[in-house]
């Protein structure tokens, strides 16, 4: 699922706080301050029809009731997605994606998650092949 630029800015405050929010919360939020809450709304709804969000709940703001909003899809499985969903992607591309991944860090704790995470997924495929 392709996002506007706008769209991935909603989505990064969602995904930041990791919480549900109103739309007035999204705007103060925001890095974009000057958007109208008209155009917010567009975006919440084009989002909300990309089944990127769902609406989970309403809060009492002085006289009336707004919706709030939270994710449906993590950031991670978001920026798999734009991977796999690519025409020229193919399996053999992950060790090569994940390398690329790997240059960014020296952490050795992130080695050791990587590291822990493959060793649970072969355990798992194995006990598959049983």
């Amino acid at each position: 699922m392709m996002l506007t630029r706008s769209e991935v800015e909603i989505m990064e405050v969602l995904w930041k706080e990791g919480k549900p929010l109103t739309s007035s919360d999204i705007i103060n939020l925001s890095e974009n301050r000057t958007w109208k809450k008209s155009y917010v709304h567009l975006l919440l709804n084009s989002l909300l029809s990309k089944d990127m969000i769902e609406v989970v709940g309403f809060v009492k703001t002085t006289k009336n009731y707004a919706r709030t909003f939270d994710v449906k899809i993590s950031k991670e499985e978001y920026s798999v997605n734009q991977f796999t969903n690519m025409q020229s992607f193919k399996e053999t591309d992950i060790p090569k994606i994940v390398a690329a991944l790997i240059d960014k860090t020296d952490n050795d704790e992130i080695f050791k998650e990587l590291e822990e995470m493959i060793e649970q997924r072969k355990a798992k495929c194995i006990e598959g092949q049983k």
